[in-house]
């Protein structure tokens, strides 16, 4: 017993310093832990290249964490890390760089290009191409170059397309990229051609899909070039309507800037500005491309990023579907409440690329889907993600267009996003967007995904106003012509104007359409002859007509409703001189002026790019979000690209120069 009782007391002392080393063992890992914490803090900073120029599209990401953002128009860019971290700062075509965070909270870099990657880059010049049918292609292989290779900062001698850097080729990949055709409007008579009918389009996919072109370099084709959508790629400030019209109606006239000689007449409408809070449940069905053309990682990979943003957006009210369509098509995601943000969003982190493109197929499985969890009074809308390479099944664009109308009067509507280069097929995702009652945005990198679906977020998803048409009357006392400029393939008969069958654009909550018309006056010695033997015109005695240029009138109609509304305006024959008109005058004037010199257009008097650079410099007005200085940078960068109608540049050797 007692030997029992020592080894009792030698057991409890050695339980007590264990105890006591155990607590000690804590202790000393609680106040490591204490003094190691970090110090969260927000990072702000501004990215440049090595001229001063801020580089858009950066990515910044913490070191060994998924946190990550990305740099503005200007360079700038904000991230909320811990005192420590290390930030990794990269950039296409720019040696990466890394930053740990200390005690400043302000963080600006600058990035050397890259002459090691720009040496692996072949550029190969001007392409022709050829017209088959209503569809413009690029008429074979092409090597398609990295968007690494060339930008706006990089200072390259000679011509920036025909360079041959170090005779490393790259792997040529076949262009089967496909547009629609489009022949310019021309200058009509009022006396022959007194009416000017058209549906508005608030597409913007065209100016984003020539972005991508001239970021890599490269002249867009022709047919890329749809000047109403690259106006309309740009918000407006607008009076908000107010009356009972879902939108106002703005315009102004003054001199023409590539002809002074001739008018310039602004029109432009400003939808009503909805609050998310306020606007109807949606149910949205994603339908979305994991075909084998998918796997790029502009593409499949971008998309899944996009569509997160438009996730984090949804609220408890809305649900989403997902479907998704390769080889064959499947539902991947039942409707889910946008509350439960994770679960829709793993479904997309899991998507996969492989397989053919069964993209009707798809199509149809969507509508099902959006059909059976209609909701009355709500906003169900598929949204489709897509290279646009329908290549099994039901493909034609005829047969499609006959799917999708048999659909969109029963409330379902249609916005397509296209992803990706190099099969991207514009002219089908165009017509699906068109027929469908929806919109349709090109897609080219995480920035512009934001504007589609964070910034736009209303104007994107809720339509106040469906089949808007305009038809505008010119007084043929004062004017000799006019012309139409864009909207090519949203013109109208003159009696579609007023059939409420007739279908037409879309207006979506907060959006902006503005219409731009050409006009040659009529001088005082100007006989009014229609070159016509019945056609002689009146001579218009009432002096308060006599000061009219021009009577627009709208028709409308509320998304809910199958009846038309009218609206008119009387815009007097009377102006200001360009330097006094509105910021919306100039810019818009300006974006319109560039696609003219971008599709070589036989309208574009003398205009020149350095007069574009100006008006735009000149008409930037408030640029909340840097799109407009954005497109002085590219208007900049397009100069340097080489004259249109060079049918082949050959391959020239030059040095790269910093």
């Amino acid at each position: 017993m007692e030997y029992s009782s020592e080894l009792h007391l030698v057991i409890k002392n050695v339980s007590l310093k264990i105890n006591n080393m155990i607590k000690f063992s804590v202790f000393v890992s609680l106040f490591l832990a204490v003094v190691n914490m970090a110090i969260a803090k927000t990072i702000t900073g501004k990215v440049t290249e090595s001229g001063g120029i801020g580089l858009p599209g950066v990515t910044i990401v913490e070191k060994g964490t998924s946190k990550s953002t990305v740099t503005d128009f200007d360079g700038v860019y904000t991230i909320k890390v811990d005192e420590g971290a290390t930030l990794v700062y990269s950039y296409k075509g720019f040696v990466t760089q890394k930053r740990i965070v200390g005690k400043s909270s302000i963080i600006d870099v600058v990035l050397k290009e890259d002459i090691s990657d720009l040496e692996e880059a072949t550029v190969v010049g001007y392409e022709k191409k050829e017209i088959t049918g209503a569809i413009s292609k690029l008429s074979k292989p092409k090597m398609m170059m990295d968007s690494r290779a060339i930008n706006y900062s990089q200072k390259l001698q000679g011509r920036v397309a025909g360079v041959h850097i170090n005779h490393m080729p790259v792997a040529p990949v076949t262009n089967t990229e496909s547009y629609a055709e489009v022949k310019e409007n021309g200058f009509k008579s009022p006396l022959q051609t007194p009416l000017s009918t058209f549906s508005i389009d608030v597409d913007a996919a065209s100016y984003s899909n020539v972005r991508r072109f001239i970021m890599n370099g490269e002249r867009p084709p022709k047919d890329a070039v749809r000047v109403e959508e690259m106006i309309n790629y740009f918000t407006y400030n607008y009076p908000q309507p107010k009356g009972k019209a879902p939108f106002s109606i703005n315009h102004e006239v003054s001199d023409c800037p590539w002809n002074t000689k001739n008018k310039l007449v602004h029109i432009g409408l400003q939808g009503k500005s909805l609050e998310t809070k306020e606007a109807p449940p949606s149910n949205l069905v994603f339908l979305i491309d994991v075909s084998g053309s998918m796997s790029a990682s502009n593409k499949l990979p971008l998309l899944k990023k996009a569509f997160g943003l438009l996730v984090r957006q949804l609220r408890e009210k809305d649900k989403v579907s997902i479907v998704v369509y390769a080889g064959s098509s499947g539902l991947v995601l039942p409707p889910t409440s946008g509350a439960n943000k994770e679960k829709i969003l793993n479904a997309l982190n899991r998507l996969q690329s492989g397989g053919a493109t069964a993209g009707a197929a798809g199509l149809r499985l969507a509508y099902q889907t959006a059909a059976a969890h209609f909701i009355k009074g709500g906003n169900n809308r598929i949204i489709i993600a897509t290279d646009g390479d329908f290549n099994v099944g039901q493909s034609s664009d005829a047969d499609l267009e006959k799917l999708i109308v048999a659909h969109r009067n029963k409330g379902i509507y249609v916005t397509v996003t296209g992803f990706g280069m190099g099969n991207y097929k514009d002219s089908k995702m165009e017509i699906i967007a068109d027929k469908g009652n929806g919109n349709y945005a090109y897609i080219d990198n995480l920035l512009e995904a934001k504007k589609v679906f964070i910034n736009e977020f209303s104007s994107t998803l809720f339509t106040i106003a469906k089949d808007v048409k305009i038809q505008i009357e010119f007084n043929p006392t004062h004017v000799k012509k006019y012309r139409l400029i864009g909207y090519e393939n949203r013109l109208l008969n003159d009696e579609d104007f007023a059939n409420d069958k007739k279908d037409a654009g879309e207006l979506g909550a907060g959006h902006s359409v503005t219409a731009l018309y050409e006009v040659v006056t009529v001088a005082d010695d100007d006989v009014l002859d229609s070159g016509l033997k019945y056609q002689i015109p009146n001579v218009i005695s009432n002096e308060s007509l006599n000061k009219e240029l021009a009577t627009v009138k709208f028709r409308y109609k509320k998304p809910n409703e199958t009846k038309s509304k009218l609206l008119e305006e009387t815009i007097v024959n009377t102006g200001i001189p360009f330097e006094e008109t509105s910021p919306n005058f100039q810019f818009s004037s300006a974006v319109a002026g560039f696609g003219m010199l971008l599709k070589n257009s036989e309208y574009k008097g003398d205009l020149t790019y350095n007069q574009v650079l100006n008006m735009a410099k000149k008409g930037k007005g408030k640029d909340e979000f840097g799109y407009r200085s954005e497109f002085i940078r590219l208007a900049a960068l397009a100069a340097q690209l080489p004259t249109p109608g060079v049918e082949e540049t050959p391959v020239i050797e030059c040095e790269v120069r910093y």
